[in-house]
């Protein structure tokens, strides 16, 4: 695994929102990721997340047009809490350490992870913003999205609008059909270049959760997937948002209480524990 990052690569996270690093996973370690996840998918059965009745193609709210939406990936969280063998990936500290490195704080708990799979001729993810959508608001919560698949302009690679995590708020725009949609919000980023980051099977990126991304459509017949995972900075509050939280614990959560149940959110990396 390559997780050595230099103070040009996280300068440049912090600058732009995102970082790619290339071959993270050796072959060995990408066929490893790609079977866990594949079991892990399969064993779920299309149920969207553990604790929640969600099926991966409900509607979520997406009333404008469920059709579409449910063509845009096949989504399903925290396969760590049913999968030994992505858990094992998911809590690994040494991911941890990357992303305690590019946010900088000290300490760093698994937000939830997510399988995201394009299917062919699957609609595209229209740009949009993660943390608005958690349970937590952190300027520094972010995201790693591993390539399983080459991830092409030809089959729904990120994209990424540089530097737009220094001017976006927690307020949600949501995420809906049209790309523009996001740009009502922040009129003043309709004008910027985004970043295309297509990236090999087995390299990774790193996005802040402020940071408007969105991919592309699949426009081949194979498939486009990827391994992700949310992380939220140790010492994160609750800010009322359900979001992955199961009712039992969205329940019995105060607005501003520290989320450290490692249960739930695991302490994956923790600087000053090292120390000493």
């Amino acid at each position: 695994m390559n997780i050595s990052l230099t103070k040009e690569q996280i300068s440049r996270f912090r600058t732009d929102g995102f970082v790619i690093q290339e071959n993270f996973l050796n072959e060995e370690e990408l066929a490893e990721w790609r079977e866990a996840v594949a079991e892990a998918v399969k064993n779920r059965n299309g149920l969207k997340m553990p604790g929640r009745d969600i099926m991966k193609d409900d509607d979520d709210g997406n009333n404008e047009d469920p059709e579409y939406f449910s063509n845009v990936f096949d989504q399903l969280l925290n396969l760590w809490q049913t999968n030994d063998r992505v858990k094992k990936l998911m809590l690994d500290h040494r991911i941890g350490k990357m992303a305690s490195e590019l946010a900088g704080v000290d300490g760093i708990r698994v937000w939830h992870d997510q399988a995201l799979i394009k299917r062919p001729w699957a609609n595209p993810t229209a740009w949009h913003l993660d943390t608005p959508f958690w349970s937590f608001s952190d300027r520094n919560a972010l995201s790693i999205w591993i390539a399983l698949d080459d991830a092409t302009v030809e089959n729904g690679c990120l994209y990424f609008i540089p530097g737009s995590h220094q001017k976006t708020t927690f307020e949600n725009p949501g995420i809906t059909k049209n790309m523009n949609a996001v740009f009502q919000f922040y009129p003043e980023l309709a004008k910027m270049k985004p970043f295309c980051a297509e990236m090999k099977a087995g390299s990774a990126s790193f996005h802040n959760g402020l940071c408007i991304h969105g991919a592309g459509p699949n426009m081949t017949p194979g498939f486009r997937r990827a391994m992700t995972c949310a992380f939220m900075p140790d010492g994160a509050v609750f800010n009322g948002i359900q979001n992955i939280l199961t009712d039992e614990i969205f329940k019995r959560l105060n607005i501003g209480e520290v989320m450290n149940d490692n249960d739930q959110n695991p302490l994956i990396y923790s600087a000053s524990q090292v120390k000493t």
